[in-house]
């Protein structure tokens, strides 16, 4: 893989663009694959610092595949493939990896980097190891009017991860 290592704060990209609007891929070891990992798209997330080390926050609903891959997993990555993968993007976010392999159909080539899974062709790949998860509840929105994202009450569990690389496609 042709990447740099950049230091957290050499990092100058918003996330307000590239997890809102170019999404990211969590990607976790599934050694029932074929490719040895799933991977679900995401819109939804933060990039910050939280007990002095820099940090992803992730959310993801208890039905979908990968949340009992993130449970079983102390590690994963978020792997940013950009414009060109739009279709892969979509695909992932609509189709579960728990009946099929996606990365394979897809032609998403995945490698392990320190042990975690990444998508090959990412532009961005942050390393991550899990800090702290915990449920949304309902009880405890302020603005009910959030609530509206949960017809069925499936409420996300949020996981805190400590960002251990960040990886720059050169």
């Amino acid at each position: 893989m042709n990447y740099r290592e950049i230091l957290p704060e050499e990092f100058n990209r918003s996330a307000f663009k590239l997890i809102g609007k170019d999404w990211m891929l969590i990607t976790a070891a599934d050694e029932q694959k074929k490719s040895g990992a799933n991977a679900m798209t995401a819109s939804w997330g933060g990039l910050g610092i939280l007990w002095n080390k820099p940090v992803a926050t992730i959310y993801i609903r208890p039905q979908r595949h990968t949340f009992s891959l993130v449970e079983d997993s102390d590690r994963m990555s978020l792997c940013f493939l950009g414009e060109g993968y739009r279709k892969e993007l979509g695909y992932c976010g609509s189709h579960s990896g728990r009946n099929e392999d996606k990365l394979e159909i897809l032609g998403l080539k995945t490698e392990k980097l320190d042990g975690v899974p990444v998508i090959s062709d990412s532009e961005i790949i942050l390393l991550c190891k899990k800090l702290y998860a915990d449920d949304l509840k309902e009880e405890r929105f302020i603005d009910k009017e959030a609530i509206s994202h949960y017809p069925t009450a499936d409420f996300h569990r949020f996981y805190i991860l400590e960002i251990t690389k960040i990886l720059i496609k050169e």
